[in-house]
């Protein structure tokens, strides 16, 4: 036996995609087309601030406390700061601002959270916004 007979030929052995998947993977590429680029950054914010507002024990319900965890939100807020600052040339400020509002918000509370406050400038995401009071 040849080596090439232990080669099986596996370009044929894939399973290939049913064309209705193709169809709906287009559709969904088309319909992200669509989306204009200023609501898919305020959408990308958004999420951030809700994940960081968990993080940070603002959830609503009785389980708030129990879903903290401030190392997490640090780096939510974090990401977020970088973020909105990086975005906020693009998508100007009718759209920064509120944005950059409830970054602050976050800000405050992730202070008020913390059993040993950052330092003025050293908090999450101060080294995009400048400390935070």
């Amino acid at each position: 036996m040849s080596s090439s007979d232990n080669n099986q030929d596996t370009r044929n052995s894939f399973p290939q995609a049913p064309e209705e998947d193709l169809t709906e993977a287009a559709s969904v590429v088309r319909d992200i087309a669509e989306v204009p680029a200023i609501e898919v950054i305020t959408t990308a914010a958004v999420h951030l601030m809700s994940a960081a507002a968990v993080k940070c024990g603002l959830a609503a319900g009785p389980d708030a406390e129990e879903l903290k965890d401030l190392d997490e939100a640090r780096k939510l807020i974090t990401a977020l700061a970088g973020f909105v600052t990086a975005a906020a040339p693009e998508i100007g400020s009718q759209h920064a601002g509120p944005l950059r509002d409830g970054l602050r918000s976050l800000q405050l509370a992730f202070r008020e959270a913390s059993e040993f406050p950052d330092a003025p400038g050293k908090g999450p995401g101060e080294k995009f916004t400048g400390a935070v009071n």
